[in-house]
């Protein structure tokens, strides 16, 4: 479905932002054993089997630093494993070699949200409720991408005889051990603070103009492009800061013909008070798949509007990629912004699993937007088998439009038509905790039900 105005965010990339230091449980510093530890995990008794025994005055701070390092460790094993066997691709399927590829890219990521949580939790046994949550969120996101990754693997089974060797079973349940603990040593019971509150004015955007803050040079450019006026900011901290300004034009006028080309030029690494490279796109129908790299962090990007600036695509499942990577759009890197543009995937019902936008990128707003595909009459599909259907959450709220009768929907366990009170739980303000980010984008929003 299409929405004139959508705010997205990666449904494991979810980091709040507080301002107090979390308070763990009281006894959190009592020595205790790996087998009492152990119990406020998934599976207690692989955890005994991997934690140290011979720490009589271990707490859950040690245990916890000792399964991220652990973690971290197999991690580095599986990326190495996968790069192994990608050695030896001219073996393989292309299917598998895809699947092989989604597999790097995610355990390159894992590695990244490891190493980070590490240094975060070797520090201190107390972190600010913003660090501690960011942690959470990126153990939480371990665990999703290396499903993924396995998911990918399981459909390509029957082309290749190496499935078995990165099944991994247990870098999962490492993983899931390193989140339980962190979770009950590092993670507040409860919040003791009041949510950060921006110190100025958040103007939005206006009329179609935007409230950006960039030098005279590069505001030149801008205006030049864009035929329009930018909105003036009252004061120097009002606007949202651009370092640069480049454009796509299919018709040559522009720096790049593609977005891809204009992504490629975007500086590496750069930091939030940076301020962003803005991209603007002009209207057109781009066919092209289009990947944003981790690295490429804050990262703006400009349409014309819905259906003026498209980017469409038509990878699909059955066309022999992973659901990972039919995605017309994806984006990891953090910090991304997109605005008036429409993403497509014109595969179809009957190809399966086809993918729009694949959104892994950390606090990431997609404004304006529209995002386009064809969904099974039915609305859901079962992804392998009978898996996962007693145990999944769907669910749906206040549909409109062509689709929206949910007479024939599924009839699985898991899935829901949801009234105001449980949708509430799934705003801006409740579930993605927007007041303390969005409006340092400058995008206007709508923190509950509408």
């Amino acid at each position: 479905m299409a929405y004139s105005k959508l705010i997205v965010a990666s449904f494991f990339i979810l980091v709040p932002l507080f301002a107090s230091l979390s308070l763990a449980a009281d006894n959190s510093s009592t020595p205790v054993s790996a087998g009492t530890i152990c119990k406020s995990t998934p599976d207690p008794s692989f955890c005994k089997s991997v934690l140290p025994h011979n720490q009589t005055a271990g707490n859950v701070y040690y245990y916890g630093r000792f399964s991220v390092r652990k973690s971290l460790s197999q991690s580095r094993k599986f990326l190495n494993l996968v790069d192994k066997y990608l050695k030896r691709r001219s073996s393989l399927s292309l299917t598998a070699v895809r699947a092989l590829e989604d597999c790097r890219l995610l355990a390159g990521l894992n590695m990244d949200f490891l190493l980070n949580s590490f240094e975060m939790v070797n520090k201190t046994n107390t972190l600010s409720n913003l660090k501690a949550d960011d942690v959470q969120t990126s153990l939480s996101a371990i665990l999703t991408n290396q499903q993924t990754c396995l998911d990918g693997i399981q459909s390509t089974a029957a082309a290749w005889s190496l499935k078995t060797g990165l099944s991994a079973p247990n870098d999962t349940k490492f993983y899931s051990v390193s989140l339980a603990l962190f979770t009950k040593g590092w993670v507040p019971k409860k919040k003791m603070s009041k949510t950060w509150k921006p110190t100025r004015k958040q103007r939005g955007f206006k009329n179609g103009r935007l409230p950006l803050k960039m030098s005279s040079r590069t505001r030149a450019v801008y205006e030049g492009i864009t035929k329009r006026k930018m909105l003036q900011t009252e004061t120097e901290d009002d606007g949202v800061l651009v370092s640069e300004v480049v454009t796509v034009s299919q018709n040559g006028t522009g720096n790049f013909s593609t977005i891809n080309d204009a992504i490629a030029a975007a500086p590496n690494n750069s930091a939030s008070t940076d301020g962003y490279f803005l991209i603007y796109v002009t209207a057109g129908v781009y066919e092209e798949y289009v990947s944003i790299a981790k690295n490429k962090k804050y990262l703006m990007m400009v349409g014309d509007g819905i259906n003026q600036t498209i980017l469409t695509g038509n990878r699909s499942v059955v066309d022999g990629w992973t659901t990972f990577n039919s995605a017309t759009f994806a984006v990891t890197a953090p910090g991304f912004v997109a605005v008036n543009m429409t993403f497509r995937n014109t595969a179809g019902a009957i190809k399966h699993q086809a993918v729009a936008v694949r959104n892994g990128a950390d606090l990431s707003t997609f404004y304006s937007c529209s995002f386009e595909a064809v969904v099974d009459p039915a609305g859901w599909r079962a992804w392998d088998g009978e898996f996962a259907l007693s145990t999944l959450y769907y669910a749906e709220y206040n549909n409109t439009g062509p689709g929206s009768n949910t007479t024939s929907r599924v009839t699985w366990p898991g899935y829901h038509v949801i009234n105001a009170t449980d949708a509430a739980n799934f705003t801006v303000t409740n579930f993605l905790l927007g007041d303390d980010w969005l409006p340092q984008t400058g995008v206007p929003y709508t923190g509950g039900l509408i």
